[in-house]
């Protein structure tokens, strides 16, 4: 959980930045506490609200998060490859608690993340700081002036570099794999317009096979050294 700790504080602005959101849609603060609670979603939440603002349908909600999460079944294969055989208990509170930031903590310390408790310790961490930050949200009286909210955003950027940076020193691997999404990400947002055109959720599923692909084919003895 100490691991965990940076994800959780960077979660924690950016949770009371959904609560406040929430509110003022009219969800009432047991409503988008229990979300943040059973959903956990991050992203996927901001979007189910701004679509039920719209009238959109319980139905049409959970498809559209579902199509934005589909990158969690590749997160999820991997984790379970590296830690083994493991009651269907344990597989399924860790998958419940797998975020991108949590994720990316946890495959950089290849020496811990074999260990069950190791990665239900990152995501325990993780998801108070989030369930916290939306309770927060929500039980503000007056909210907070527009400017500081904007700002909270910008805590789940600087969390993910500061999370990146560290794994990238001294694998040759990791750059590279960085560097390729980089540029495809950038194809993908101000590329051709039918690149444009695809859905986020699957422009991140698209990317992610490529350049992990790219990367197993062109550094395959750290892909065995890893997997030993």
């Amino acid at each position: 959980m100490k691991t965990g700790l940076p994800i959780a504080f960077g979660y924690f602005s950016i949770a009371v930045a959904f609560g406040l959101l929430a509110k003022a849609n009219g969800l009432p603060a047991i409503t988008s506490i229990l979300m943040s609670a059973l959903v956990f979603a991050g992203a996927s939440q901001f979007i189910a609200v701004n679509l039920w603002a719209t009238g959109m349908g319980g139905g049409e909600i959970i498809i559209t998060t579902f199509l934005v999460n589909m990158r969690h079944f590749l997160m999820s294969a991997t984790l379970a490859r590296r830690l083994g055989p493991q009651p269907p208990k344990v597989k399924s509170l860790i998958a419940f608690g797998i975020t991108d930031e949590t994720f990316s903590l946890v495959v950089m310390q290849p020496e811990y993340n074999r260990v069950p408790g190791f990665v239900a310790g990152v995501n325990t961490a993780a998801y108070l700081g989030w369930v916290l930050g939306t309770a927060a949200g929500s039980l503000l009286v007056n909210g907070l002036p527009a400017v500081i909210q904007s700002s909270m955003g910008l805590a789940l950027y600087a969390m993910f570099i500061g999370l990146l940076v560290p794994g990238l020193k001294g694998s040759k691997a990791n750059v590279t794999v960085f560097g390729l999404t980089l540029v495809l990400s950038a194809l993908a947002s101000w590329g051709p317009s039918w690149l444009t055109a695809i859905g986020k959720g699957w422009k991140v599923m698209i990317i992610t096979v490529i350049t992990c692909s790219l990367g197993a084919l062109l550094f395959p003895e750290e892909e065995v050294k890893d997997a030993k």
